[in-house]
């Protein structure tokens, strides 16, 4: 299991730019913040939450990379400066269907359900924090818009081209659910039509 590190050298304004993320705060505020976040380091491979674990907590990436995965397909990608969390499981309180892992090297803070209630209590500003739940959204539009395989490899280049550089091709085509074979074609012509 992933690690508490205290020590984690992290600056202040890595705390201000997570909460700030999600909407306008006070220097009292983030400090509030920060006295309720665990700074958490996983290694390649390490799970962050399990499949068949309840979601307790919403996380947001420093440095890494994450993934949201099942035995064979990938819900979604996760890269630095993002909030992820299993929303399903979270909103819900049931169980988990996928497993949050980390892909690479990678260092996050984490935010009970129980601090984030906390925190709301303690001032309002951090009702802003639902913000964080929208963000799980975005993973829809491949399947709202009815996408083609190069109409989802443009959206990755023009929207989160860094997924490119973290992720390999194959894992790059579970996350669109395409064959790794439909996206090589995707990609050629995409290359061609830019020269």
């Amino acid at each position: 299991m992933f690690t508490v590190d205290p020590s984690y050298p992290i600056k202040y304004t890595e705390f201000a730019q997570a909460l700030r993320s999600t909407g306008t705060y006070t220097h009292e505020e983030i400090m509030l913040f920060k006295r309720e976040v665990k700074v958490k380091v996983a290694q390649r491979g390490e799970v962050l939450t399990a499949q068949g674990e309840t979601a307790k907590s919403v996380f947001y990436l420093l440095k890494g990379a994450v993934y949201q995965h099942t035995a064979n397909s990938v819900i979604d990608l996760h890269l630095e400066s993002e909030w992820f969390f299993n929303h399903q499981s979270f909103v819900s309180q049931r169980p988990s269907d996928v497993e949050i892992a980390a892909f690479a090297e990678s260092t996050m803070l984490e935010v009970s359900l129980e601090s984030i209630h906390y925190l709301i209590t303690k001032s309002p500003a951090f009702f802003q924090m639902n913000k964080i739940m929208a963000q799980a959204k975005q993973r829809l539009y491949f399947y709202d818009n009815k996408l083609s395989p190069l109409q989802q490899y443009q959206f990755i280049i023009d929207n989160k081209p860094e997924l490119l550089q973290k992720f390999p091709l194959q894992i790059i085509a579970l996350y669109l659910k395409i064959a790794p074979e439909t996206l090589s074609r995707a990609r050629e012509r995409l290359f061609k039509r830019g020269s």
